[in-house]
């Protein structure tokens, strides 16, 4: 069995340091690792702006990467609209009223050519 001994070196004198301390400022994240005495004094001088400051929820940051089946999804989906007529880049998001036309092709079984949903902006390739 290993073991790991993490030790903590005091970022500002190079010593032993006993806490990390995490902060942001304007918009970005930050962590230091200290000692009980600086990070005392870190405390200490952010306190008037605290005391002033409004506190904020944290935001959700998006998530950066697709799964393999929405890509699959989404090239599935690029394949049929062409099929159909429908102009769609080869690339980047898919128009709504294509994936809404997709969804319902694949539900009721039927055609689409020609049918346009509700309020739809349907583009049609000229032929």
């Amino acid at each position: 069995m290993q073991r790991l001994d993490v030790q903590l070196e005091d970022d500002l004198t190079g010593g032993p340091a006993d806490e990390t301390v995490l902060f942001g400022v304007d918009g970005r994240d930050y962590q230091i690792d200290l000692n009980a005495k600086h990070a005392a004094a870190f405390r200490k001088q952010l306190t008037a702006f605290i005391k002033r400051a409004r506190s904020v929820r944290p935001t959700r940051g998006r998530s950066a990467t697709r799964s393999a089946a929405s890509r699959d999804r989404s090239r599935q989906i690029r394949a049929w609209a062409e099929q159909q007529g429908f102009n769609v880049a080869a690339h980047g998001r898919l128009p709504a009223h294509v994936v809404q036309e997709y969804d319902r092709a694949l539900h009721d079984g039927q055609p689409t050519r020609g049918r346009k949903s509700a309020g739809s902006r349907q583009t049609k390739r000229k032929r």
